[in-house]
């Protein structure tokens, strides 16, 4: 099975997350290589990744990805928290 990446972005914090890139191959290679150069952290999950792969670009994720997704930003969350806290002063 060849490596699959889907992007997601949530920019309105009020609206569900979009799917905002995804591909196969070179082309998943090439989105989780511009995510790090933007410094934007990178999860694998590849059954989460297998369901985000039948929603279409610019389209919010299904009611049905909610609970996932939600725990997948969490996780995020977490990081970003713990990477506040470490900086220093």
């Amino acid at each position: 099975m060849r490596k699959s990446v889907v992007a997601l972005s949530q920019a309105q914090k009020e609206q569900p997350p979009l799917v905002v890139a995804k591909g196969y191959g070179v082309v998943a290679d090439a989105i989780v290589q511009r995510a790090r150069e933007h410094g934007l952290y990178v999860h694998a999950s590849p059954d989460l990744v297998n369901l985000l792969m039948h929603v279409d670009l610019d389209q919010q994720i299904p009611p049905q990805l909610y609970l996932a997704v939600a725990e997948l930003l969490a996780w995020i969350y977490g990081l970003e928290e713990g990477r506040e806290q470490s900086a220093p002063e």
